[in-house]
């Protein structure tokens, strides 16, 4: 903060006073009086243009940067980004400092939660038992790293001496430092604090770089590192099933790191980032305006991408969400389409200044990450204390003072209206975690300070190095409300996260339902209110998907080149299925046993159908071959009876016992298709069959050609019909050629029982597989 230098409004009337006297000395003629009327109104609008710009800008005197101070035995320093942005100027290559703009209410509660903290750390028996004291000096980095570097150096100075009422105090140097709020900021300071090893403890810095002791040996904080963050955000969209996603960071260390982090454990979870949009760090930048423009524009191109994470800064989703509003009604389009579900950081989870003149109908539904809060009844007490003190709690605090004076300029520091209006502002923009946080911080700090002093006299100057400050910290325990806490081996201190979504009662917005708590060491989510989740809950019927999901029987192709996400669904081939939606890939039923058609979902066992011994038609069919064995068995034994008879003689003699064999064999055969099929029967029924078959058929011929001789025609031709009439050679070469062929079959590909798809054997088999089998398969034999 850097001040300028001005004259007040009655030194500027007192002075025009004078000069006008001296020129109604010298000059009494109306012209001249005119003229000094006109200078004088031209002095006044300058003072009061040059008394307007001071409010919102932080200021310097004397090279000394102005903050809020207090004396004690040990200094802490303190980093906030009280305002947002510093107004760069590139008239000048001289090295100046920039003033800072854009004061930050929010911001300022944080410093107001180190001053209640350390006033009661100062009269709790923890440091009045050692006999110290705390002061603190309390600089604002206005969200520049430039100007965090400015604050750090002036930390780093052997001494700091403040005019009071009587004679100059010069206060020790700072044993540690709390801060800053932005990780780029952050890192800086902690470069340049881990010089000196001077302990510095962040309240809201979450980049994962910073957790790097090798890098950062001095840098401690009371919150969790983004990795955890972005892991609660991937667990968040995985359970919903958004996979199809859009990304907003502000540049900066905090933003690129946080980007990193999510895009590779999204990919872990098959989450896709349809877009990523960077914004320009300062909130002031020219570019600023045509990077929101083309953000709104790509957000509206994207219609299917309904949930946007962002590590954005909370300006920068105002701007976000005012530019969407205006592209809608310029494309006349209802308010519904620019709504989204937007998964907030830290950054702007809690902060209310993101809606503008929105509604939260027009914003869609925000769900933010938030730390873990704790109880803040002590920081709300300091606050009804600056109510009723007013203008005795600004002396030594430069922010109040100009926290007051940008409320109304009309009214003094004292007036009462003003104070209440003014700690009503700090109450609504307090937040429980961020003042948690802070109070965490301090408490650590004296807590290891009061450690070392129980074994020496701190009261002499450079007892106490900031390098022993620092060892305690990392190694010991520190209590706040009777809990204990420790900062790991990263220099962290991980609690979770509180899960917040934004509520609206008509006009009002409230951002401070917890409606889940995430545990980082298990990956999950609780609701400790059953009354605030179903909100959250109902998120569910929200769909944030490049394609439509695969239903079972169905598996995702994506094509070359395409998102994992952007994909089509193709129905599984035969015998294959998905159970699942979205599968990658089809499954292969076991065809020994299971079979399914296109786009199944599952498999279906095959069915065997086979002749029972039970069955009807099996009873019937081995019934008429038991009578036709035993009729062909008694015709056979007649005939070899009577085999000497002329007319066995007549009818073929041994010819006849072939035909009659054949057709027991044949009886025999149909037995073997009655009962579940082996191996056995599967290379047997077929054989018996077709040998039986061919010698009775070949028989059959030989006795026709033996009829067709016994008649009378050409002698010539029937003696050529004679010469080859042989009987027995006749039936045995049918028999052999039938005979070939299953045995060349065996020795090949041995018959086997196999199940195979439908196959109908007979009516009977057709209508009992259409009426009460409709998916049933049968032995067959597979050659």
């Amino acid at each position: 903060m850097f001040k300028e230098e001005s004259i007040t409004l009655p030194e500027v009337k007192h002075r025009r006073e004078a000069g006008e006297g001296g020129k109604r000395a010298e000059r009494l003629n109306t012209e001249d009086r005119d003229m000094a009327w006109v200078a004088l109104a031209l002095s006044f609008h300058i003072t009061l243009f040059l008394t307007i710009l001071k409010t919102g800008r932080a200021t310097v005197n004397d090279g000394i940067m102005l903050g809020a101070t207090a004396p004690g035995d040990f200094i802490i320093g303190g980093i906030f980004p009280i305002h947002e942005d510093v107004a760069k100027k590139n008239d000048s290559f001289a090295p100046q400092p920039q003033p800072c703009v854009r004061f930050e209410d929010r911001r300022l509660t944080m410093a107001l939660a180190m001053i209640n903290t350390m006033e009661v750390m100062n009269k709790s028996p923890l440091l009045t038992a050692v006999n110290i004291t705390l002061g603190y000096r309390i600089l604002d980095s206005c969200s520049d790293v430039s100007t965090a570097l400015r604050a750090t150096a002036d930390f780093m100075q052997q001494t700091y001496c403040h005019t009071g009422s009587s004679a100059p105090t010069c206060s020790p140097p700072v044993m540690a430092v709390i801060g800053d709020s932005y990780s780029d900021t952050s890192i800086a300071i902690a470069r340049q604090l881990t010089l000196k090893m001077i302990p510095q403890i962040s309240y809201s810095s979450t980049a994962v770089t910073l957790s790097d002791k090798a890098r950062f040996p001095a840098f401690l904080r009371t919150i969790p590192n983004d990795r955890h963050q972005t892991a609660a955000m991937v667990s968040l969209l995985s359970t919903y099933s958004w996979n199809w996603v859009g990304i907003v960071i502000t540049d900066g260390d905090y933003g690129r790191s946080a980007l990193d982090h999510f895009v590779s454990q999204a990919a872990e979870k098959g989450i896709c980032v349809a877009f990523k949009i960077i914004l320009p760090q300062s909130v002031t930048s020219e570019d600023v305006c045509s990077v929101i423009t083309q953000t709104a524009k790509t957000i509206r191109k994207n219609p299917k991408v309904q949930v946007i994470v962002s590590f954005a800064k909370a300006t920068h989703m105002k701007y976000i969400f005012q530019e969407l509003k205006n592209q809608t009604l310029r494309a006349g389009e209802g308010m519904e389409s620019m709504r989204r579900v937007w998964v907030a950081s830290d950054s702007w989870s809690s902060s209310s200044s993101v809606k503008g003149n929105l509604t939260l109908k027009d914003m869609g539904h925000i769900v933010g990450f938030t730390f873990k809060s704790g109880d803040s009844s002590s920081f709300l007490e300091y606050l009804n204390r600056l109510e009723a003190a007013g203008h005795e709690y600004t002396g030594n605090n430069y922010f109040l003072q100009e926290f007051f004076r940008q409320l109304n300029t009309s009214k003094g520091f004292g007036d009462t209206e003003l104070v209440s209006e003014g700690v009503n502002r700090l109450r609504e923009q307090s937040h429980a975690d961020t003042v948690f946080s802070v109070e965490m911080a301090v408490s650590a700090i004296a807590q290891a300070v009061a450690s070392i002093c129980r074994s020496r006299d701190c009261k002499t100057p450079d007892t106490v190095q900031p390098w022993e400050v620092l060892t305690v910290l990392s190694t010991q325990e520190f209590k706040l409300r009777g809990k204990s806490y420790k900062f790991d081996s990263n220099g962290d201190i991980n609690l979770g996260y509180d899960v917040m979504m934004w509520r609206s009662d008509g006009e009002n917005i409230h951002i401070s339902d917890v409606v889940a708590e995430y545990d980082p060491h298990t990956n999950t989510f609780t609701h400790p209110n059953q009354s605030t989740t179903q909100q959250f809950l109902d998120l569910k019927n929200i769909i944030s998907k490049c394609s439509n999901s695969c239903v079972p029987g169905e598996f995702k192709k994506t094509a070359e080149g395409q998102h994992t996400c952007c994909y089509e669904c193709i129905n599984c081939t035969e015998n294959y299925y998905s159970n699942k939606t979205d599968m990658d890939q089809c499954l292969s039923c076991d065809t020994a046993a299971e079979w399914s058609a296109e786009g199944s979902s599952s498999c279906t066992p095959k069915t065997l159908l086979f002749f029972s011994w039970q069955d009807g038609f099996a009873v019937v069919l081995l019934t008429f071959s038991a009578l036709g064995i035993v009729l062909v068995l008694m015709v056979s034994a007649l005939f070899l009876h009577q085999r000497d008879t002329p007319v066995v003689k007549a009818a073929g003699g041994p010819l006849c016992q072939a035909i009659l064999f054949s057709l027991v064999i044949s009886y025999i055969s149909a037995m073997l298709f009655v009962g579940r099929p082996n191996s056995f029967q599967c290379k047997t029924r077929q054989v018996l069959f077709g040998i039986s078959f061919t010698l009775c058929v070949s028989c059959i011929l030989v006795k026709t050609l033996q009829i067709l001789l016994a008649f009378q025609f050409n002698p010539e031709l029937q003696e050529v019909l004679q010469r080859p009439y042989q009987p027995y050679v006749i039936v045995s070469i049918c028999v052999a050629l039938q005979s070939n062929s299953p045995a060349v079959t065996t020795s090949t590909s041995a018959l086997h029982p196999s199940l195979y798809l439908q196959i109908i054997l007979s009516n009977l088999l057709r209508r009992q597989t259409a009426e009460t089998r409709p998916a049933a398969q049968v032995y067959t034999e597979v050659q």
